[in-house]
């Protein structure tokens, strides 16, 4: 049984950093080599948006960028024998595994064996599961998906690591997936590595928590880090964080050698505490992680000991990921100049909303920010003395037509509204979608994953 690996992070989103995953594998030689990458892609809003390009283009409908990092990377994963695992295949994940084929054939490279595990999207689905009972209440407010049926745009099950697992075992070099959880993405190689049981809940649990730290790519290396930021050397060649993982369960947190960024236990107990609800009910479905039982050590420079984590039995529930379109938002700004900056600002969203409920635009929601006094601190509301103000105003509703009106009272504040006005440019702010997100339960039982694993 394999003793020790180390897994990489490569992407924290879609839209990150596009030489980090070059980075780790180029870096990836003596005490850091590293044996396996995950690249996370997705989010919910993320599904619906791939989920819409799909229904343009059916070839369409996954992390695009994914395939072109693949072609930079591919011969030196190989050569290094360095196995990626990532969630790019958005709704269309079988689309994605042929454009990594299309890479490996312009390169000359036979014999890639790439894993898809797909059954996650069950937006066709939703009527059958419905009528056999399963209500999929919203997590949040309790809301029967009924209520918004005809208004959903996506989805997915978030399945975890055992069909990830499975496409190691029939020998992926690749693996592409659907929805799945970010730790999935990272507890895989470690129960096909270390042979862990489906219910060594603890172990399970250890390997979610590697997942959480890495799931988020530089923000377990000192990108976004609220403690003492400015110590945190040569954010412009930040490394993303390796995971050196044991086979009891205990692991290291570090990152290539003379790459920028830093990994302390401050760095790192930031990113355990990000997106967490009951940190004593982390629950995957893998295992339920107690993130209060996890213990941190200084283990030398950009080097954190992580152990003692405790696990529980899995719940009997796949989470579902749904979005649905909810009416229609608009935003416009406009920048006032000193003297007496935010005063005229304040008037001119007075002014503005005047406009609006004269025409009779009783508009669900509008909210303003004046950006430069107290768009991030509402406290901040009386500075009066600001140099600038850019008034930022965001406004929702139902009826697209009333959304669009808006964009039509903006500009004129130009010339009747108060003076020393700024920043109107690109025309008139355009209505476009709201997507609401809608979380569900769904019985394990209800969905199957589906594992292909085919070779180029």
């Amino acid at each position: 049984m394999t003793r020790q690996i180390r897994v990489a992070s490569g992407q924290g989103f879609w839209g990150d950093l596009p030489r980090a995953p070059i980075d780790q594998v180029k870096g990836s030689k003596g005490d850091t080599a590293i044996d396996y990458m995950m690249l996370d892609y997705l989010a919910e809003v993320t599904m619906s948006i791939m989920q819409k390009q799909r229904q343009k283009d059916p070839t369409l409908g996954y992390a695009r960028d994914f395939p072109d990092i693949i072609a930079q990377i591919l011969p030196d994963l190989l050569e290094k024998n360095i196995k990626v695992i990532s969630n790019a295949g958005g709704v269309n994940p079988i689309a994605c595994r042929d454009k990594i084929f299309e890479v490996a054939k312009k390169l000359g490279v036979k014999h890639l064996r790439v894993g898809v595990v797909m059954g996650d999207d069950i937006m066709t689905r939703l009527d059958d599961l419905l009528v056999q009972g399963e209500e999929l209440r919203n997590m949040d407010t309790g809301e029967p998906l009924a209520a918004v049926r005809e208004k959903v745009l996506s989805a997915n099950v978030y399945f975890g690591a055992h069909p990830i697992v499975e496409c190691l075992r029939q020998g992926a070099h690749i693996i592409v997936t659907g929805r799945c959880t970010d730790t999935g993405l990272v507890l895989a190689p470690m129960i096909y590595e270390f042979n862990w049981n489906a219910d060594d809940w603890d172990l399970l649990a250890a390997g979610t928590v590697a997942g959480h730290i890495l799931e988020c790519g530089g923000q377990a290396s000192g990108g976004n880090f609220l403690g003492d930021w400015q110590s945190v050397p040569s954010l412009e060649t930040i490394g993303f964080p390796i995971a050196e993982m044991h086979a009891n369960g205990e692991f290291f947190i570090t990152k290539h050698a003379g790459t920028g960024g830093l990994i302390t236990p401050a760095v790192i107990k930031e990113q355990l505490c990000y997106e967490i609800g009951n940190p004593k009910e982390y629950i995957t479905p893998d295992c339920v992680a107690d993130f209060t039982s996890i213990q941190l050590e200084d283990a030398g420079k950009d080097r954190v000991k992580v152990f003692g984590v405790k696990g529980a039995p899995a719940t009997p529930f796949y989470k579902v990921s749904m979005s649905y379109s909810d009416g229609w938002t608009a935003f416009g700004s406009l920048t006032y100049a000193f003297p007496d900056a935010l005063k005229k600002a304040k008037r001119a969203d007075d002014i503005l909303r005047a406009r609006l409920k004269n025409l009779g635009l009783e508009l669900e929601e509008i909210r303003t920010e004046f950006i430069g006094a107290n768009a991030c601190h509402q406290q901040l509301e009386s500075l009066e003395h600001v140099n600038e103000v850019q008034m930022r105003v965001g406004v929702r509703d139902q009826n697209k037509h009333a959304v669009e009106r808006f964009g039509y009272e903006l500009a004129p504040l130009i010339l009747t509204g108060p003076p020393s006005v700024t920043g109107f440019a690109g025309g008139r702010p355009k209505p476009s979608e709201v997507v609401a997100y809608f979380p569900a339960l769904i019985r394990k039982e209800r969905v199957s994953p589906v594992v292909v694993v085919e070779e180029c």
